[in-house]
C-alpha cells in the first residue's frame, strides 16, 4: 500500500481515486437511462441535450429540483439505500409533469463526509431506476466528499430534472371552471414527505427501524417506510394526450390543501370529500401513534393521494379509467368551486379515515 504523502489531498480525507472509482460504477447505470436526445454519457464537464432528436419543435423548458427530506436519514440507517434515488427522481419529474412537460434529463448531487463507493453505486443505481421509470435520461450529476460536514454513514442527496413542453401544451389550462371534479391518484405511501414527523413519532413509540412494522408486520418498520415515492410521469403524459386534463397537482408538501390550490385560478377553491380517500394502514398508524389530529394529518402527508387530475365532470369517468388502465388507482376526491376573497380555499366534508 503507497503512503499517502503529509500533505495529500487524500490525508485531509477526501479520496479523489474513490470518486473516479465511482464514475466509473455508475456509468452502466447511465448508459440503461439513454433516451432520444441524450447519449447519456458520464465524464464530460457538462452534459448535453438535442431537443430536435427528442422529438420537440417549439418547445417551453420546464426545470424542477428537489431533494428527500430526512427520509434520507432511514436509508442511512437501515442501509437500506436501493430505492432512496427513486425518491429523489420522483420529487423532481412529478412537478415537471404536473405542467404538461415531459421530463427530459436528470442530474443528481450526492454528498457525504466520507464516500463509500459500494454505498454511492446502490443510491445511484436507484437514481438510473428512477429515470428510467420516468423515461428520462440520467446525463450528469455531482458527487461531493467533504469531511467534518456529515457524520460516519450519513450522505445527502438533491436532484435537477429538466422537461419540455410544446408551445401551447403548458398546464394548467385557463379553462379550468365551477364545478370541475379533482381525480385523486392514490400514493404509494408517505413519499418523501413529513418524515421529520415520522422519526420522532417512531422515536417516541420506542421502536427500531428493525421492528415489525405495526402496520405491516410483514416488513421491518425501515423497510415499510422506505418505500420510494410513486413516478406518475408516464400515466399523467398518457392522460395530458388526450386532451381532457386541465390540471395537475403532485401532492407533497402541505399536502392535498397546500398544493391542489397552486393550480387553480384566482377566485376558485376546492370542496374535497375526504371520505373518498382510502388511507393506507401507515397512516393509520402515525395518526393514532403520534395523536396527530385530521387537520395537521392532511397538511403533512399526501394521506394516500400522492397525485390530483382536475377534469371537467364529462371527462372524469374517462380519465379515472385512464389511470386504472396504466396501473393506478384513481377515485373522485372533489369538487372545484368559486370562492369570494374573504372564504378559504379549500373546504373539507366527511372524515379521513385515518383519524377516525
Amino acid at each position: 500500500m503507497t503512503e499517502k504523502p503529509a500533505g495529500s489531498y487524500a490525508r485531509a480525507g477526501v479520496d479523489i481515486d474513490a470518486g473516479d472509482a465511482l464514475v466509473e460504477k455508475i456509468k452502466p447505470f447511465a448508459k440503461a437511462t439513454r433516451r432520444p436526445g441524450a447519449a447519456a454519457a458520464l465524464g464530460g464537464f457538462g452534459g448535453l441535450f438535442d431537443l430536435k432528436a427528442a422529438g420537440f419543435t417549439d418547445p417551453i423548458l420546464v426545470a424542477s429540483n428537489d431533494g428527500v427530506g430526512t427520509k434520507v436519514k432511514i436509508a442511512a440507517e437501515t442501509g437500506l439505500h436501493d430505492t432512496i434515488g427513486i425518491d429523489l427522481v420522483a420529487m423532481c419529474v412529478n412537478d415537471v409533469v404536473v405542467q404538461g412537460a415531459e421530463p427530459l434529463f436528470f442530474l443528481d448531487y450526492f454528498a457525504s463526509g466520507k464516500l463509500d463507493t459500494d454505498m454511492a453505486a446502490r443510491v445511484i443505481a436507484g437514481i438510473a431506476e428512477g429515470c428510467r421509470q420516468a423515461g428520462a435520461a440520467l446525463i450528469g450529476g455531482e458527487t461531493a466528499e467533504m469531511p467534518g460536514m456529515y457524520a460516519p454513514g450519513d450522505y445527502d442527496l438533491a436532484g435537477f430534472c429538466v422537461g419540455a413542453a410544446e408551445r401551447g401544451g403548458l398546464l394548467p389550462r385557463e379553462d379550468i371552471a365551477e364545478g370541475d371534479l379533482l381525480i385523486g391518484v392514490a400514493s404509494s405511501g408517505v413519499h418523501s414527505n413529513g418524515f421529520s414527523l415520522v422519526r420522532k413519532i417512531v422515536r417516541d413509540q420506542g421502536l427500531s427501524w428493525h421492528d415489525p412494522a405495526p402496520f405491516e408486520p410483514s416488513k421491518s418498520l425501515g423497510q415499510a417506510l422506505i418505500e420510494p415515492t410513486r413516478i406518475y410521469v408516464k400515466p399523467a403524459l398518457a392522460a395530458h394526450a388526450t386532451g381532457k386534463v386541465k390540471a395537475f397537482a403532485h401532492i407533497t408538501g402541505g399536502g392535498l390543501p397546500g398544493n391542489v390550490p397552486r393550480v387553480l385560478p384566482a377566485g376558485f377553491g376546492l370542496d374535497i370529500d375526504l371520505g373518498a380517500i382510502d388511507c393506507p394502514p401507515v397512516f393509520h398508524w402515525l395518526a393514532k401513534a403520534g395523536k396527530v389530529g385530521e387537520a395537521e394529518m392532511l397538511r403533512t402527508f399526501n394521506c394516500g393521494v400522492g397525485f390530483v387530475a382536475v377534469v371537467a365532470t364529462h371527462d372524469a369517468t374517462a380519465i379515472d379509467e385512464h389511470f386504472h388502465a396504466h396501473g393506478e388507482r384513481a377515485f373522485p376526491i372533489g369538487i372545484v368551486e368559486r370562492r369570494g376573497a374573504d372564504e378559504p380555499a379549500v373546504r373539507t366534508s366527511g372524515k379521513l379515515g385515518a383519524c377516525q
